[in-house]
């Protein structure tokens, strides 16, 4: 149950931090970041691999990667929509 916990709070972390860095904001707020931090990191891993420091199954560094990747390309597709 704890590790549960903790995969939920890196992937929230890790979400936030990808936010921050291409300063878009995530839609559904601290759902959200923990959605990009999750599904980044299995965006990142599956390009990347595993290598970097690793907490709570996590490999940091592709993580983050994957979830700025995932970010990015939900941003312009948000923005497509709302052209529309």
């Amino acid at each position: 149950m704890l590790s549960f916990i903790w995969f939920l709070i890196i992937g929230g972390i890790l979400g936030w931090l990808a936010g921050l860095i291409l300063g878009k904001d995530i839609p559904g707020g601290i759902i959200g970041n923990i959605i990009a931090g999750i599904i980044g990191a299995w965006i990142g891993g599956n390009l990347l691999g595993e290598w970097g420091p690793k907490v709570s199954d996590f490999y940091i560094i592709p993580a983050l990667l994957g979830a700025i990747i995932l970010i990015f390309i939900v941003s312009l597709i948000m923005k497509a929509m709302r052209r529309k």
